[in-house]
């Protein structure tokens, strides 16, 4: 789903969360308290039916608001996967209360490494500077693959797994793009799961043109591309690697992009042969690594940030998404899944740390709407934030194709 607090934590797969609208009539409006989900939870059987998970610590500070319930429950890193169905336990038990419109449940752990405690950092990039306005785009540095005509710069948006808000990020992040005066497509490389015509409240189907070229569909001044225009949304893609790279790659080259400064790719979430493939073949001049705060979600955007660096593509940064929640009430803010482990993280590699996006409802209900936020509400705070990670991004390929023109070697006639 796009931005729907994101579904159950199947480390590895799908991310931390899940978060679902209530159907107030069934419910009722009855109020829920604190002290009843606790109580609730009492009954939720720890790891090997130990006790219960509130007896042995392992939930975190229950947070209401609008009869939703959001708290973790910190479980062993290495067990993550097999404690999947202890999360979806203490969903459902909260879930069956009285007066419990939703429930957001994640799985944390304490930081055990991921794989990448030996790598060596990048250089610290230098601070954004402001960008100009319809600045010329860079060109793409990746050589070895083949360019896509009419396009300068093609740049990547990936997440280790699923369900941490990687399309919402790439949508906006587009549409940041394009009012520092750019000219944008983005392409949905997620077959399995194209979230772009929901994302952006397109139908349709692409138009041909007499070369058999197909026509990107456009919405908010960007041209857009996914398989979610050429197929019915209830139709299952229950293809094999080659297939699915087939199909990437008519999207990518046998489409009338025109002219774009920049092409951004909502890769498939996670590191199979699928994303690496892709990484491989497409002239990427950067990526973007896209993560919520928690440690065991972290893991997994090691993954991805390995993966490009095996391939030679430039990291552009790591986004937190996800970050913190802002009570709607009383604006008191919350830490519900962590904190800060994406710049953390960013610091270690030193990659640079694009951002952090709070858990907003407006953003999700404009991103089930077909209305992104940064064109529905470019006044927002959220706004504000994904166009300043979208102006660090446009640094970042300036840098990036300023120090791949400085390697380059150099010609001396004598």
């Amino acid at each position: 789903m796009f931005f729907v607090l994101a579904s159950a934590v199947k480390l590895g797969s799908r991310a931390a969360m899940h978060y679902l609208d209530s159907d107030r009539s069934r419910k009722g409006h009855m109020s829920v308290t604190k002290q009843a989900v606790i109580e609730k939870l009492k009954t939720v059987n720890g790891p090997d039916f130990s006790g219960n998970i509130v007896d042995l610590g392992l939930v975190s500070e229950i947070f209401i608001a609008d009869s939703k319930v959001f708290f973790s429950i910190t479980v062993p890193a290495a067990r993550a996967n097999d404690l999947e169905p202890l999360r979806a336990a203490a969903e459902r038990a909260v879930k069956s209360m009285p007066g419990v419109a939703g429930a957001v449940v994640a799985l944390t752990a304490e930081k055990k490494g991921g794989g990448m405690e030996a790598a060596p950092p990048r250089a610290a990039p230098k601070p954004a500077a402001s960008a100009p306005a319809a600045p010329k785009a860079p060109a793409s540095q990746t050589s070895g693959r083949r360019g896509v005509p009419g396009i300068e710069t093609i740049i990547a948006v990936a997440s280790g797994k699923g369900g941490v808000g990687k399309s919402t990020t790439a949508v906006n992040l587009a549409l940041g793009l394009q009012t520092l005066g750019l000219k944008v497509g983005i392409l949905d490389a997620d077959i399995y799961g194209p979230s772009m015509p929901r994302l952006l409240g397109l139908k349709g189907k692409p138009e041909t043109t007499d070369d058999r070229i197909l026509k990107p569909l456009e919405k908010y001044g960007l041209k857009v591309m996914s398989m979610g225009f050429l197929v019915e949304e209830e139709t299952p893609m229950i293809w094999r690697g080659p297939m699915v790279m087939s199909a990437l790659s008519q999207m990518l080259r046998e489409v009338d992009w025109g002219p774009l400064d920049v092409l951004v790719v909502d890769m498939p979430p996670g590191t199979g042969d699928a994303q690496l493939t892709m990484a491989q073949q497409v002239p990427l001049a950067g990526a973007v690594i896209v993560s919520t705060p928690q440690d065991l979600a972290l893991i997994d955007a090691r993954k991805g940030l390995n993966m490009f660096k095996k391939v030679d593509v430039p990291l552009l940064g790591i986004v937190e998404n996800m970050s913190y929640f802002i009570a709607p009430d009383t604006g008191t803010r919350y830490d519900i899944f962590g904190h800060g482990g994406a710049r953390r993280e960013a610091e270690r590699l030193g990659v640079t740390f694009l951002g952090e996006v709070p858990l907003e409802m407006q953003t999700r209900e404009s991103s089930d709407e077909g209305t992104p936020v940064v064109v529905s509400l470019p006044d927002s705070q959220q706004a504000h934030i994904y166009r300043e990670i979208s102006g660090k991004v446009w640094q970042r390929l300036q840098e990036e194709r300023g120090a791949s023109e400085a390697s380059a070697p150099q010609i001396v006639f004598e």
